[in-house]
């Protein structure tokens, strides 16, 4: 029999990502989503069921005779107040739905815990992959930091800064490290843990192979772009004042943008780096070549004033 499927965050970064790859490997996939018309329209060819996280009455009949649910939502977009409360109702209403439909196991994409005081989202983050682990279903909760993809929002930042600046003010937490891992190595860790044999809930971190600067992030994807900026470092520019930078620069959305800088004030690297082998999977991508795979992903979907702003950066920015 295939692996019958529930995904959540279907229509997402990482959920539209993964369908393809669980589907290439046998399994039925279904889709939730709250606009099940409109995802028909725009993937013809996928299975797609009416229903929410937030909705507890929809989410046992969407996930009926499902074995797996990948669980891939969080509530961080909404901006609006209450939302991490917000999100651990809906995990728990969520895991009691799989142990209804008869779920065996929830896959849950979390985020990495910082070596110092976490963020709103990263600290909602943690405490849902908690809340699912410790549910009445075995759950493997899995921990990025910076995925290198097209459509990631921390990707998209560090991309747009490399691309759109010949200069650029270096505030202090730019020094912590952190370990950016490619969007394809991260779908293949998703695809791999739902089938995996395990125990009982657990997670583990899914780093990249290098703990890096974010300095030396933004010149190594700068390099990729054949770029090579000015970097000035002010040490009194804190993270809320970055995120308005960053909001005249970027295509991200400010409200999104300062969580994912206020979750960079320590350092973000592994504690339980062991995924890759325990699953027999080859070791992350570099840097370099997630970053080349991303570019190459998100070709051609510039704004015109984006593709103008970046062809003056590119004549004003010296070359490595």
């Amino acid at each position: 029999m295939p692996q019958r499927i529930l995904l959540t965050g279907a229509s997402g970064f990482i959920g539209s990502h993964l369908h393809a790859r669980l589907a290439a490997g046998g399994a039925e996939v279904r889709g939730l989503t709250r606009r099940p018309e409109e995802a028909r329209r725009r993937w013809p060819g996928r299975s797609w069921v009416g229903g929410d996280v937030g909705d507890a009455a929809s989410l046992a009949a969407a996930m009926a005779g499902c074995t797996t649910a990948y669980y891939l939502v969080h509530g961080m977009h909404s901006a609006r107040p209450g939302w991490a409360d917000e999100e651990l109702r809906w995990a728990e209403d969520f895991a009691e739905a799989a142990a209804v439909a008869g779920v065996e196991r929830i896959v849950y994409l979390g985020g990495v815990a910082p070596r110092g005081l976490p963020s709103a989202h990263l600290r909602s983050r943690l405490q849902t992959g908690e809340l699912l682990r410790s549910g009445p279903v075995p759950c493997l909760e899995l921990r990025a930091g910076m995925i290198v993809g097209a459509g990631s929002a921390s990707w998209t930042i560090v991309r747009d800064l490399a691309a759109r600046l010949p200069a650029m003010v270096l505030p202090a937490w730019l020094a912590h490290r952190s370990e950016p891992v490619s969007l394809d190595d991260v779908a293949e860790a998703l695809v791999t843990g739902g089938r995996l044999e395990l125990p009982g809930s657990t997670w583990w971190d899914l780093p990249g192979p290098e703990a890096l600067p974010g300095t030396e992030i933004l010149l190594r994807v700068a390099a990729v772009m054949g770029r090579r900026p000015v970097l000035i470092q002010v040490p009194l520019v804190t993270p809320r004042l970055s995120s308005h930078w960053i909001r005249l620069v970027t295509r991200a959305d400010f409200a999104l943008a300062r969580e994912l800088v206020e979750g960079l004030t320590s350092d973000l690297v592994a504690t339980r780096p062991g995924f890759w082998s325990a699953a027999g999977l080859p070791g992350p991508m570099v840097l370099e070549e997630a970053a080349r795979r991303a570019l190459a992903a998100e070709a051609g979907t510039l704004s015109r004033a984006g593709r103008l702003a970046e062809t003056l950066a590119g004549v004003l920015t010296r070359r490595p």
